[in-house]
């Protein structure tokens, strides 16, 4: 018989309100899940069961004392240990955060508590959330559930494995280069990177970065469309917040009879494994049988794409952590040790310069969104490599001039306008899960959740 956790989170709520089911027995299972996945994949860094529980019980009194409750009212879900949560251990993967407890919740998880949903736990990441593999120094590697031996990705890996094996219905992520789709892709979950400021990132030191996005890692669109609705809208504590609300229904309500689709299998210049391309080939396929237009278009984009995105990432990582290299340099991770000392010989004119770069892409996808609603491609050129291989070991250009890359995702983190979703594409003949990439108009989010709610039906393997 299907548990009440493994409802949509919406479906959840309502059980909950209507008094089919309780808080208080759903937060339970999931508790008793995370401990079990915990104890082989690594997914969580604590585990807030009494909090959770005294949580899911107010929410019951709540009912049986006639309130209404909010729209995920009795809801858990998981947030990355990137993000503050006040009262719990927050580490950002590192030993340099001692054991930090904040006495502020961030706001992205204030709204979602604020709308009834029930923290029960902190997941893993890489130190700073800087790779796409998640292992670190404080917590080690965490495991991909389809394959233990393989990366769940990251930097919201976490998340995504919490959301893979049922513990929760969505969690947060954050993504500044992929870190919310990539796990999604490798997991076999929907991940949302949404428009810059849709969500207020309000946890950095500065609010003026534009690379940074938080999202959600959800079971399916409809429980992404839940996270966006509860997070999303303005706030001054974010200048760069957008005056916008969020539309839910536009978001669930999805047709493709009509719609127009560009789709690159390479952007112009990755390597795809052939197990990728096969799924796309046939998710495309899917696509054009539910009466959609799919049009394969060429990309003129090279590396430099990718190794511009690394200078301006580098150079996030020195100004926001460089300085606890002077204490703590013997137990951090190398590669983020090696990415602040590049951040702090940057050039600054090159920095500017990337700008050129940027302006050069947005024309191409300006261009490209005059004929199309969206774009299609890859969200990873491969499915999840093992544990013990890095970020390093996917930089190499080949003979044939293409770039043996992992992600196809920071691409769109230099066109932060854009939103970008990941949604499961079917399984390669290795059996791990492939993630189409969908890039919409500038802030169309809702436009975005709604093609892929109208493909994921269709591309979902049963």
């Amino acid at each position: 018989m299907r548990h009440p956790l493994d409802l949509p989170a919406t479906e959840i709520a309502s059980g909950i309100r209507s008094g089919q089911f309780t808080a208080e027995a759903v937060v339970i299972e999931s508790i008793d899940r995370a401990r079990s996945i915990n104890a082989t994949l690594n997914a969580f860094t604590m585990i807030r069961e009494e909090e959770a529980l005294a949580s899911a019980r107010n929410a019951d009194r709540a009912i049986s004392e006639g309130k209404t409750g909010g729209p995920l009212h009795g809801v858990p879900f998981a947030a990355k240990d990137l993000t503050p949560t006040k009262g719990d251990l927050t580490t950002l993967g590192s030993w340099t955060s001692g054991d930090w407890v904040p006495g502020e919740t961030a706001l992205c998880i204030r709204r979602l508590e604020a709308a009834g949903a029930i923290l029960i736990g902190k997941t893993a990441t890489p130190e700073f959330a800087y790779a796409s593999f998640t292992k670190s120094p404080r917590w080690g590697a965490t495991r991909n559930p389809w394959d233990p031996e393989r990366t769940p990705g990251g930097s919201s890996g976490g998340s995504a494995v919490a959301v893979a094996t049922g513990v929760v219905p969505f969690a947060e992520g954050t993504d500044m280069g992929g870190s919310v789709r990539i796990p999604a892709a490798f997991c076999g979950v929907v991940g949302l990177k949404p428009s810059l400021g849709r969500i207020p990132m309000t946890i950095l030191p500065s609010v003026f970065d534009n690379i940074s996005h938080f999202g959600p890692l959800a079971r399916t669109v409809g429980d992404a469309v839940a996270f966006m609705e509860a997070a999303s809208g303005p706030s001054d504590d974010d200048i760069m917040s957008l005056p916008l609300s969020f539309s839910a229904q536009a978001a669930r309500k999805g047709s493709l009879e009509g719609k127009r689709f560009a789709f690159s299998m390479d952007l112009g210049y990755y390597q795809i494994q052939p197990e990728v391309a096969a799924v796309m080939r046939e998710a495309i396929g899917k696509i054009r049988d539910l009466g959609a237009v799919v049009d394969e278009v060429p990309m003129h984009w090279t590396r430099a794409v990718n190794d511009q995105w690394f200078d301006v990432w580098c150079v996030f990582m020195s100004s926001f952590f460089g300085e606890r290299l002077t204490q703590h340099e013997h137990h951090m991770d190398p590669a983020v040790v090696s990415m602040i000392e590049r951040g702090r010989v940057a050039n600054a004119t090159d920095y500017k310069r990337v700008e050129l770069l940027r302006t050069s892409m947005w024309r191409d996808m300006a261009k490209l969104f005059e004929s199309y609603d969206a774009l299609l491609c890859p969200t990873c050129a491969i499915t999840a490599p093992p544990l013990n291989e890095c970020d390093d070991d996917y930089v190499a250009t080949l003979p044939d001039g293409s770039f043996a890359g992992l992600d196809m995702t920071c691409p769109f983190n230099l066109l932060p306008q854009l939103p970008a979703l990941s949604l499961p594409a079917g399984r390669a003949s290795n059996g791990l899960p492939v993630g189409l990439q969908i890039v919409g108009r500038r802030f169309a989010d809702e436009q975005v959740l709604s093609f892929g709610a109208a493909m994921e039906s269709s591309l979902s393997p049963s």
